[in-house]
């Protein structure tokens, strides 16, 4: 992991696309400014993880369902 220290109105860049700006500083609360292509999906950590587990139950649902119709086949 990479470790840097920033201050206010300062920026780290990622590759040629992706900016990411210190905007304010609140006591332990930063506020950060990211700009990116539109392609590239930006979340916050708890809820990509959350939209990975419903992925990941919907997939087990849809492989549940395919295994029932396989037998019903049988």
């Amino acid at each position: 992991m990479l470790v840097l220290t920033r201050k206010k109105n300062e920026a780290i860049q990622i590759g040629e696309d992706i900016e990411i700006k210190i905007l304010g500083i609140e006591g332990d609360q930063i506020k950060l400014g990211i700009a990116a292509p539109k392609s590239v999906d930006i979340y916050r950590k708890e809820i990509y993880i959350d939209i990975k587990q419903q992925n990941n139950e919907a997939a087990n649902v849809s492989m549940d369902l395919l295994e029932m119709l396989k037998d019903t086949k049988d």
